[in-house]
């Protein structure tokens, strides 16, 4: 993804970016409310001769493209999104790294609402696919997300169903989310790193990219709905494989 620039809403998003990188804030705008709560950060702009300054409401909404911009609006250097490489790989295996991949996920609504259940429960890495199909980190996603970027690193996979036999290789159980068919339950091996793979919003997991997987997972329901939204289900999923046994994160 070509690096840019994108807005942080929000007064606990944007003290998270500060903590997590304080130099990727460029400008900083805020209400005057919001303003009395950011003495600190605006010393450091005002030091690095960074533009920081409180503008009415409306403005606010414009910078962010948005109403729910919280009264902090943080500019920053958009985060790269590199493709992993086998190093990577090796160094989650050895980690036990839990993994949250994405295959065309495409709502960055939904891409945030997954990277803040993810960061709750102590995932640090999303894989997503490196095609026009996957929503990216952008502003919408930062929003959304109250945060969650912050603890988390993104990567764009180019081929899925390669990485995933990689991971697999390397001791992974791969579970693939399933809206039927799939088993009801996560559990793995003791001590087995694990990763979860959730599908697209229309047409789910690719047939490929589920076949790579160790096996199907589905949560049951009453089918009253067709299915869950694919954040919702991503959170339940998430809980039973990766939250359940924080001593393994």
């Amino acid at each position: 993804m070509k690096n840019k620039e994108l807005t942080i809403c929000g007064l606990a998003a944007v003290k998270a970016r500060w903590e997590s990188d304080a130099s990727s804030i460029l400008r900083l705008f805020f209400d005057p409310a919001s303003g009395r709560k950011l003495g600190a950060i605006c010393r450091v702009l005002a030091t690095d001769r960074k533009v920081y300054r409180s503008v009415p409401a409306a403005e606010l909404e414009k910078i962010s493209g948005s109403k729910h911009h919280g009264g902090v609006v943080a500019v920053v250097a958009a985060p790269k999104v590199l493709s992993p490489r086998p190093a990577d790989v090796k160094r989650w295996a050895a980690q036990r790294a839990p993994l949250l991949i994405l295959d065309r996920v495409g709502n960055a609504h939904n891409l945030g609402a997954l990277a803040r259940t993810a960061a709750y429960l102590g995932v640090e890495d999303i894989i997503i696919t490196d095609s026009p199909e996957s929503a990216r980190p952008n502003d919408a996603a930062f929003r959304v997300a109250e945060g969650g970027f912050e603890r988390i690193k993104v990567w764009a996979a180019r081929d899925l169903t390669v990485l995933i036999k990689d991971l697999r290789q390397a001791g992974y159980a791969v579970l693939a989310a399933a809206t039927r068919g799939g088993r009801p339950e996560c559990a793995v091996e003791p001590n087995q790193p694990s990763a979860l793979v959730m599908g697209n919003e229309q047409h789910g997991i690719d047939p490929k990219v589920a076949a790579a997987c160790s096996r199907q997972v589905t949560i049951p329901g009453t089918r009253a709905v067709e299915s869950l939204n694919v954040s919702v289900a991503g959170a339940i999923l998430m809980w039973e494989l990766f939250g359940r046994d924080q001593s393994s994160l």
